[in-house]
């Protein structure tokens, strides 16, 4: 059964460009902004949790996406709460969490959940990568890119067209496509 219109939560422009130069002409996006309060928990419970209630709302199939950054020294927080940290510390504040530990291994994690409507369990699709923190570096207009390094570069600093083959967001968006082929 093809998808003929996917609803992707998120009010995130950013995001949104991501998405759809990753899932090309797959399944059309429709970008629709909710307010959804997360509960705390794991990646996989915040994920699924969002999606079956954005389900909920919208009435029909819907794509939400978590993104998460886990500090290896602290025992991958703060993960699914990074939004909150980086607004309440900042680039540099996120750093100086790290200050007093040598290793600054961090890992991206990014996680799509697909939800056919309202009382069907979600899908989890999800990518992650390996790299460091550094102090920022590049444009920071796109949440903490500016200081997550891979291979030399932090998401902030690298081509978009090459963030867009490597990344968390990537590898996820990778495995969301094949799945939504394979359905078609």
């Amino acid at each position: 059964m093809p998808l003929e219109q996917l609803n992707f939560i998120t009010g995130n422009p950013n995001k949104l460009a991501e998405v759809k130069a990753i899932l090309g002409d797959v399944v059309p996006l429709q970008s629709q902004s909710l307010d959804l309060t997360e509960i705390q928990g794991t990646i996989e419970d915040i994920s699924k949790d969002k999606c079956r209630r954005a389900a909920a709302l919208i009435g029909g199939s819907v794509l939400t996406e978590d993104t998460c950054l886990c500090f290896s020294a602290l025992k991958e927080l703060p993960g699914p709460y990074i939004k909150w940290f980086l607004q309440a510390l900042g680039h540099e504040g996120l750093n100086n969490l790290l200050m007093a530990y040598e290793d600054k291994s961090a890992q991206a994690v990014c996680t799509f959940a697909y939800c056919s409507g309202p009382h069907h369990e979600p899908i989890i699709f999800e990518g992650r990568v390996t790299g460091k923190i550094v102090p920022a570096r590049g444009p920071a207009n796109f949440g903490w890119d500016p200081i997550f390094e891979y291979d030399g570069e932090t998401y902030a600093e690298m081509d978009k067209a090459k963030k867009n083959t490597l990344s968390h967001r990537a590898i996820a968006s990778s495995k969301l496509k094949q799945w939504l082929q394979a359905q078609q």
